[in-house]
């Protein structure tokens, strides 16, 4: 919890791309102290790199984007929500082409992985961001907003006009413990009409009902039904703590989320960083008692 955090060895996850249904495959890397979190294309000249912060962020429709120059990469919040929950700090993602596997569409293909390689405590103190004062993002409809809280906590609320989902809302204080129990089984879905669309522009290829939660204008169609009767809000909760980790260190506050997607996550983000009078950098002493976020009282440090 006070030391930054990388993997023991590298571990690989394969299976499909969403969009091109080829084969793809995964390897999370060890990296020092002090990288960050990197995605890497080995399968191309030089093996350019792309850093996972905030202003790297391309698109938001449907997925989160990461773009370069050199090359993109799409979906990245699934696997992004375990390094969130693990509090991985520095890490290189390395593809062999161009997309992310889809897996079943959670992210428990990447939690499975990272935990098979071990996690591995550096001699550098993890940094946080403490947030002191709330800071919104969006309009009555739709919004995001942080608020301070000594953790990190999110509550999460979707409406949609299906029979199958409706309102829907979960809160939940974010460990290891409650990810891996509460949040990482939970898949992504979406609606045969814009799966149709999709597949019409070439897109979710690898699209199917193994890697989603389908549904038409009134039935969910995986015939095993869904995970939890409100499996839809809890796979948001995990795309919006994939979505934190662009802002480039962990957050301690309480994230409410209330229609909210990877669009105004990332703006929200975005104003974070440039609200540095409402948060502080802060360090958590290795003499602080307590093994839970919220009993620890956090040391403020100099931005």
């Amino acid at each position: 919890m006070f030391l930054q955090r990388t993997i023991r060895q590298r571990v690989s996850v394969e299976g499909i791309g969403l969009h091109t249904g080829k084969p793809a495959k995964l390897t999370f890397c060890p990296a020092p102290e002090g990288t960050g979190i990197y995605f890497v294309r080995r399968d191309l000249p030089g093996a350019p790199a792309i850093s996972t912060a905030a202003n790297c962020v391309t698109a938001t429709t449907m997925a989160t984007t990461l773009g370069g120059e050199a090359f993109s990469v799409s979906t990245v919040e699934h696997c992004l929500s375990t390094v969130a929950a693990l509090r991985i700090d520095n890490l290189f993602i390395e593809l062999d082409g161009p997309e992310i596997p889809i897996g079943d569409g959670s992210a428990m293909p990447f939690l499975e992985a990272i935990l098979s390689a071990g996690l591995a405590e550096q001699n550098e103190p993890r940094k946080y961001a403490y947030i002191t004062q709330p800071i919104f993002m969006g309009d009555q409809d739709k919004h995001a907003y942080v608020s301070p809280y000594n953790g990190l906590r999110i509550t999460a609320t979707i409406e949609f006009p299906h029979p199958k989902i409706g309102h829907q809302t979960f809160d939940i204080d974010i460990t290891e413990q409650s990810f891996t129990r509460e949040i990482a089984r939970a898949r992504t879905f979406g609606f045969m009409k814009d799966v149709e669309v999709m597949r019409a522009r070439g897109l979710a290829l690898g699209g199917s009902l193994e890697n989603a939660v389908v549904l038409d204008h009134a039935e969910i169609l995986n015939p095993e039904g869904v995970r939890w009767e409100n499996e839809f809000v809890r796979h948001k909760v995990l795309d919006a703590l994939g979505d934190l980790v662009t802002l480039g260190m962990p957050v301690m506050g309480h994230l409410v989320l209330h229609k909210a997607g990877h669009d105004l996550m990332n703006r929200l983000v975005r104003k974070i960083v440039d609200s540095p009078d409402r948060y502080r950098h802060i360090e958590l002493g290795a003499d602080i008692p307590g093994t839970h976020m919220d009993s620890l009282t956090p040391t403020i440090l100099a931005r």
